[in-house]
């Protein structure tokens, strides 16, 4: 008999009641150190005092009054967001899925205004994640997350992780767009080199095409810049984010140049909820705080002190692990063992990771975690591993 949650996860048996920074409380009281934050989303961890004040001050003055009428919070984010970054214009959405989507839209749009409706192709790489609706799967092409689910949407172009040079070979006069993340994160925590992005905006400025960062994961301060983009020196056409700007509220949403989004007018997008008072009011606070600079250099410090222990914890386990991997406090330890086997583990020494592809492990924990705390989620992450070690 079916349950009344539709079963397309297979949970872990934990049933969490309350959280504190990075730390969860199980129902039957045990406490595990969270190095997941709800997959990048938690940014400034459980129950964040500043962040929990501002949403119930939102709420007790308005929730909700659709997009037919402006929404001060909504354009002061959107302020902000151009402010600083490339962009000259954002879209709020609920969801990095929905976020895919627009992007995906903006950018045949812009070629079919300017008069090429021939070109609505669109470049993705293998082990991408741009979310599971139908559009976002067809761009993904992955196997496992397309199967049963067709006809799917046509346009899309699936080239290798890693062959950049080969990429302008690919783009025609009926490409629109290359669609990456500057950091895959269920692809295995695999970073694009600031080359590789700097090659493929010189493509698209050649080729005539538009380039689409996925952001969703990687960006919010989760690298140790603002974008991980910033790294590379690049600017996107198009960026879609999520997941860390609303530091555990739904909120996502789409950035673009003036140019890019110019295909997009009255009536050819919307969202109910999108860029609602509540959902804007938590992402300004959330991204006031982790745009600040010295946040940012806090996030490096405390990613290279993670990053530190790991490659200890790797070189002590070489049968366990190949390497550590990413930016900032988005790391990913490549494994010789199924990752599932490594997380289970974790659970029983009270420590919380997230499985990817790659046989990767990812640690994603809240961007103001603690160095004690830091110290002490190595120290389950050994009991973990050692426990494996024993049992080979």
């Amino acid at each position: 008999m079916i349950s009344s949650v539709l079963p397309t996860y297979n949970r872990a048996p934990l049933s969490f009641v309350k959280g504190e920074g990075s730390w969860l409380v199980e129902a039957d009281g045990r406490r595990f150190l969270d190095l997941g934050a709800g997959i990048a989303v938690n940014t400034l961890g459980h129950a964040n005092p500043d962040l929990a004040q501002v949403l119930k001050d939102q709420a007790d003055t308005l929730w909700h009054v659709s997009n037919l009428y402006r929404i001060p919070a909504q354009e002061a984010l959107a302020d902000r967001l151009v402010e600083l970054t490339f962009a000259d214009t954002c879209f709020f959405t609920n969801s990095g899925t929905e976020a895919a989507e627009l992007a995906i839209k903006m950018a045949r749009k812009y070629w079919y205004e300017k008069g090429h409706p021939e070109k609505t192709g669109i470049i993705t790489f293998e082990g991408c994640f741009h979310g599971r609706s139908t559009g976002a799967i067809a761009a993904s092409g992955s196997e496992k997350m397309v199967k049963g689910f067709g006809p799917l949407m046509p346009g899309f172009v699936h080239l290798p992780f890693g062959d950049w040079d080969s990429v302008a070979d690919h783009v025609t006069d009926s490409s629109a767009a290359i669609l990456i993340e500057p950091v895959q994160g269920e692809g295995g925590i695999r970073v694009v080199p600031d080359a590789a992005l700097k090659t493929l905006r010189r493509i698209c400025d050649e080729k005539g095409a538009l380039l689409i960062l996925d952001e969703v994961q990687c960006g919010v301060a989760r690298t140790g810049r603002l974008f991980a983009h910033e790294y590379a020196g690049v600017t996107p056409d198009i960026m879609m984010i999520a997941k860390g700007i609303g530091g555990g509220f739904p909120l996502g949403a789409v950035l673009a140049t003036e140019e890019a989004a110019s295909g997009m007018t009255a009536g050819s997008h919307g969202s109910t909820y999108g860029g609602n008072p509540l959902g804007c009011a938590v992402g300004l606070r959330v991204l006031d705080i982790v745009s600040d600079p010295g946040f940012l250099a806090e996030v490096n410090r405390k990613g290279a002190l993670l990053r530190q222990k790991l490659e200890g914890l790797t070189a002590a386990h070489p049968d366990l692990f190949e390497e550590v991997r990413g930016e900032g406090l988005m790391l990913g330890l490549k494994c010789r063992i199924a990752p599932a086997d490594l997380v289970a583990k974790g659970y029983e020494a009270g420590l919380l990771t997230v499985p990817a592809a790659d046989d990767t492990v990812r640690l994603l924990p809240a961007l103001n975690i603690s160095d004690d705390d830091i110290s002490e989620a190595v120290a389950r992450l050994e009991q973990a591993a050692a426990a494996l070690s024993s049992s080979a």
